[in-house]
């Protein structure tokens, strides 16, 4: 794909700092621009994605890099990905990731910082609203235009319900009445029954059933979907990838990704890499949580769990 520098006349220029667009095609530069020019930010440079991480590292100064991503890069891919996680990390720039559910894997393993906004097939509204995100988490300033503002405001509302309910959810879950529900305890039954694999199965089929009859969306508990699905693979001894849980979620995974991000900050997921493929890592319970789901299980005993 054509690069397009910094010094570039027809690029817009305002008092905001930089952003800088890389991506796998021209396609995916195509496709990043609206959001990122909808925020009124300036663009710093449009980058292929193996030369983007020199360029980044001669940035004097960016609030955002934005990666766009729908074909597999490589090493080249895995290089940025990383760095970017790492610049992050130091508090250099924001970052946002967007690609198609089938680099996720590779994608998820190289981020590791949870700030990072990971978006999946998404669209103008969820991309701004990404952007919008990463830069406030960062610190930094970012006004949005008259056209976005409206859809960003939604979808911000949108993003600040879903992680309150994933928070009381899991204070319902694994606490009592008056603990801290950012915290999971250890359940009181601690040597709780062991629960079979074809129990919690039945159950996330039960689940799935209920969209014949009526719309998926009006069922959507994402959270509550992902512990059943860990649950399952760690009694029958198998990995579940970034991108298997994304599925069992049952929601479009960009929503899905933040609900596991929260999840993983909470203590109540862990990330394990994948030792034998460096571009995949696998999610797991933490075992207070694998401990809090089969005391769960013990106690509700043959009522119907859906």
């Amino acid at each position: 794909m054509d690069a397009y520098s910094s010094e570039r006349n027809d690029l817009s220029y305002s008092d905001q700092p930089p952003v800088i667009l890389a991506a796998s095609s021209d396609a995916a530069l195509r496709r990043a621009l609206p959001a990122v020019e909808a925020t009124g930010a300036r663009i710093a440079a449009r980058l292929s994605i193996a030369e983007a991480r020199d360029r980044i590292e001669r940035q004097v100064s960016a609030s955002a890099i934005w990666v766009e991503l729908d074909e597999d890069g490589g090493g080249s891919m895995d290089e940025l990905l990383s760095s970017v996680s790492r610049d992050v990390s130091d508090g250099r720039y924001a970052a946002v990731v967007s690609t198609t559910p089938a680099l996720l894997d590779p994608v998820a393993a190289r981020l590791v910082d949870s700030s990072i906004e990971i978006v999946v097939d998404a669209d103008d509204g969820q991309r701004i609203s990404a952007l919008s995100l990463a830069i406030a988490r960062a610190g930094m300033p970012l006004s949005l235009s008259d056209v976005a503002s409206d859809r960003n405001a939604e979808r911000l509302r949108q993003l600040s319900d879903e992680v309150s309910r994933i928070a009381s959810t899991l204070a319902r879950l694994s606490t009592g009445p008056t603990a801290a529900p950012a915290a999971v305890h250890k359940p009181v039954a601690p040597d709780a029954p062991a629960v079979s694999a074809e129990t919690v199965r039945s159950i996330i089929r039960a689940r799935r059933l209920r969209g014949r009859y009526f719309e998926e969306e009006l069922f959507a508990d994402p959270a509550w979907d992902m512990l059943l699905d860990l649950l399952q693979a760690e009694i029958s001894h198998l990995r579940v990838p970034v991108s298997s849980l994304c599925i069992a979620a049952a929601v479009p995974a960009t929503t899905a990704l933040r609900w596991l991000k929260t999840m993983v900050q909470k203590g109540i997921f862990v990330r394990r890499a994948d030792p034998h493929d460096g571009r995949r890592v696998f999610v797991e319970l933490a075992p207070e949580a694998s401990q809090a789901m089969r005391a769960y299980f013990a106690e509700v005993g043959q009522v119907g769990v859906i």
